[in-house]
């Protein structure tokens, strides 16, 4: 099996999670501990004898601790390959004695940027030097070192150091962890210089395009059951670290949908519920009910497409009740993803063995979107109903009388909603809500009939919402002949006034937005 008996460590850490631990597991055990300026101290303070990195060096340390462990009595101790005789044979001549393990974590470059007020040289200070080049040597060398740079990792040190040191295989494992973990940082350290220190041109995209992922499942199949799938994380929270509570193992489809849901959800500030399939609304609406606002936004998004929304995907911005649970529970649902549920309704919900439960905390706040394409990817900044054109009281009213304040809540809903829906899109709206919704076509008139067929006699007195220009009159004039009393929609197209004339012959109010929503 290959295993290295761990005699002498160094461990050298910024976050000390479990440092005290390691330190006395290592010590029963007879391992000689190196460590370094603060991580030493802590150390003592358990009453553990530890050497001093500058003891073993003869070198203080200097600089504001940027030079500890630059030196070849520790590099050499690290990076001697043990089965290389000739290795072993300079280390005794220059008294020398190898390290078995090296246990380094680094600075917290990551978390220093992302905090308010920063400053250039602080974020700076915070770009280890000394770390990562333990890490790498360590790895490199793994033949004879085992590197651990996570403290998860502290009891299977101990346990390996009880039954004689890692195995080469645990070796090899624990060094690709920390050829990660140092990519990942300097992924970050690039990043910031790219996009915020020192950005190479007035583009907001950066020259350099680089992040990092850790596996957090492997997925039964991908889109279809001959693909295979898996979910990365890159441990910033959002619907890839939510915490399921109850049901079957989510599938790749489960997360495109959940993600689109949530997305819908959080494009509204009020109570919110979005029923997604395919990617594609079954039905959006907001709440307004003071006793209850979560659970008559789920009751008018379902009324939407109820045949649609069987096998869908729910997303709430606020946590589920006990009464929005129980219409849930009379529908077969994939998923319910939800900040949080109350305790009656997880009761309620986990009656039905399969249904998936998500609690995912944080609001959606994607600030921007890649997209992989053959030989590179795209990248832009994320749609969040923030242009100008998506303030109402920015648009233009081209026909018909001002909108009265329940109509314009109903096309400000719309309008929100419409960006929700694949392209080519047309969504009907009454009462902030859904009640037919045309997606995915080719033509624009194709959009409007779905929406108006599924509708129904629901299309009469509705408002319309429209992602994109109408191209032709045909489209609107579909609209029209349903009894729709008012639309919204960017304008732009050669023949607006074209379409306008259809809008003023039929006495719709219309109002342009100036900005464009198109989802692909």
């Amino acid at each position: 099996m290959n295993r290295r008996p761990i005699r002498r460590a160094l461990v050298s850490v910024y976050d000390k999670t479990g440092l005290e631990d390691l330190a006395r597991g290592l010590a029963e055990s007879g391992v000689e501990i190196v460590s370094t300026g603060s991580t030493a101290a802590r150390i003592a303070a358990t009453g553990v004898r530890v050497t001093p990195v500058e003891e073993l060096t003869g070198f203080p340390e200097c600089l504001d601790g940027r030079v500890k462990t630059l030196h070849p009595k520790v590099h050499a101790g690290i990076l001697a390959d043990l089965r290389q005789g000739d290795h072993v044979r300079q280390l005794e001549e220059l008294g020398i004695a190898p390290f078995d393990l090296v246990v380094v974590n680094l600075y917290p470059f990551r978390e220093t940027v992302a905090r308010p007020g920063v400053t250039p040289d602080e974020c700076v200070e915070q770009i280890d030097i000394g770390g990562p080049a333990m890490v790498r040597a360590a790895a490199k060398n793994h033949p004879s070192v085992a590197v651990v740079v996570d403290p998860a990792r502290y009891p299977d040190v101990l346990d390996a150091v009880r039954a004689g040191g890692f195995t080469y295989e645990q070796r090899k494992q624990l060094a690709a962890a920390a050829f990660a973990h140092t990519a990942a940082y300097d992924v970050a350290v690039a990043s910031w210089f790219h996009e915020v220190y020192a950005p190479a041109d007035e583009h907001r995209f950066p020259t350099f395009l680089a992040a990092a992922w850790d596996r957090k499942a492997v997925l039964r199949y991908g889109e279809n059951p001959h693909q295979a799938a898996a979910l990365y994380t890159d441990h910033r929270g959002g619907l890839a670290d939510a915490e399921q509570l109850h049901g079957k193992e989510m599938s790749y489809n489960n997360y495109v949908d959940t993600d689109a849901a949530r997305r819908a959800a959080y494009d509204f500030s009020e109570p919110c519920v979005a029923i997604i399939k395919h990617a594609n609304p079954c039905g959006i609406a907001v709440g307004t009910d003071p006793a209850d606002p979560i659970a008559e936004a789920h009751r008018k998004a379902h009324a939407c497409d109820p045949v649609s929304a069987f096998g869908g995907v729910i997303a709430t911005n606020r946590p589920v009740t006990r009464a929005m649970a129980e219409q849930v529970a009379e529908v077969f649902t994939e998923v319910v993803c939800a900040p949080d549920f109350e305790p009656e309704a997880l009761e309620i919900l986990t009656r039905k063995k399969n249904i998936r439960l998500l609690r995912c905390p944080e609001p959606y706040l994607a600030t921007a979107e890649f997209r992989p394409i053959s030989g590179g990817v795209l990248w832009q900044t994320a749609d969040r109903i923030d242009a100008p054109g998506d303030d109402p009281a920015a648009w233009k009213l081209v026909s018909g009388e001002p909108a009265d304040p329940a109509t314009l809540a109903d096309l400000v809903f719309a309008w929100r909603a419409v960006r929700a829906v694949k392209s080519n899109a047309i969504l009907l709206a009454a009462d902030r809500a859904t009640v037919g919704v045309g997606m995915g076509q080719v033509n624009r008139v194709d959009s409007a009939r779905l929406a108006v067929s599924r509708a129904g006699e629901r299309a009469a007195g509705s408002v319309a919402a429209s992602d994109a220009f109408f191209p032709f009159p045909d489209g609107l004039q579909v609209l029209i002949d349903a009894g729709v009393k008012a639309v919204v929609q960017p304008g732009g197209s050669v023949r607006d006034e074209e379409v306008v004339a259809a809008a003023k012959a039929a006495g719709v109010t219309m109002y342009l937005t100036g900005t464009r929503h198109f989802a692909h």
